[in-house]
């Protein structure tokens, strides 16, 4: 099942099941309406129908405390950036402000000049959960999409901490749908592709993390109680780069799908503006 959460002619947002023609039926890409948030309990169908190319797909999940990044979990990309692989998995927090969902613009702050995507496979946690064992991991886990770890590559280094490098508001895309059908042997060899302004830039499988989905989780929630919604990002394969104003960045996981966003200029600062909603 593919879990969607859209608006339509400028309405709350709404969560539905997606159905692609792909799966057979014969009919078109459609979206089927739900009650209520399949995060929070249970769900039943409305019995409305959209075509998906009617409705704004939005970012399917607004994590409800955090989003725990996994830094250089992929051995070739540790090696391309100059690092060694740590000894124990790198992790840090992005503010759920940072989310914004497909087609949606990703905005540098001014301080920045060199924006990197870097391409992950995504886990949305589905119970709370704390302290728990490799061999049930797969027990908390609701689904996966899509992630663009957006980072700024010139802070990262000087601040020696990644809050500004990784959490500015825009810097984690995530979409386009949770598919919640597939299981952890699976979604621990998918291809992982990213393609930048038509150039295929990134291409490595899931399976070539360190350290696998069930021991991330393993090792998060040995520090951290995860809810329902949190969102650990996995690591991205090698071939990180810079990206330009105006370049279209495109992830796509096989058995998911492909999530795509554009880079714009820092637009000049409004100081009469004191707040903006980027979840949507």
């Amino acid at each position: 099942m593919r879990i969607a959460r859209y608006s339509i002619a400028g309405q709350d947002p709404a969560f539905g099941v997606v159905e692609l023609a792909e799966d057979g039926g014969g009919h078109p890409d459609t979206v089927s309406d739900l009650t209520g948030d399949p995060l929070a309990g249970p769900v039943q169908y409305t019995g409305a129908r959209h075509r998906l190319g009617d409705v704004r797909l939005l970012a399917p999940v607004i994590p409800r405390s955090k989003i725990v990044g996994v830094g250089r979990n992929y051995a070739a990309h540790a090696a391309e950036l100059g690092n060694e692989v740590p000894a124990t998995p790198l992790c840090f927090l992005k503010p759920n402000t940072a989310v914004i969902g497909p087609d949606e613009v990703i905005v540098p702050p001014a301080a920045s000049r060199f924006i990197s995507y870097e391409g992950e496979l995504a886990v949305v946690i589905g119970r709370i959960c704390k302290d728990v064992p490799v061999e049930r991991a797969e027990e908390v886990i609701f689904g996966y999409t899509v992630a663009n770890d957006v980072t700024l590559r010139d802070l990262q280094e000087p601040d020696k901490q990644w809050s500004r490098a990784k959490g500015f508001d825009t810097s984690c895309p995530l979409g386009p749908w949770i598919a919640t059908h597939l299981t952890l042997d699976e979604a621990s060899d998918l291809m992982i592709t990213t393609v930048v302004g038509g150039e295929q830039r990134q291409h490595g499988s899931s399976a070539l993390m360190i350290r696998s989905i069930a021991e991330l989780i393993a090792y998060v929630t040995s520090f951290t109680t995860l809810l329902p919604g949190d969102v650990i990002l996995t690591g991205t394969p090698a071939g990180v780069g810079r990206l330009e104003p105006g370049q279209e960045v495109s992830v796509t996981i096989d058995g998911i799908g492909t999530l795509t966003n554009t880079l714009v200029p820092t637009p000049v600062a409004d100081p009469t503006s004191t707040s903006g909603d980027n979840a949507q």
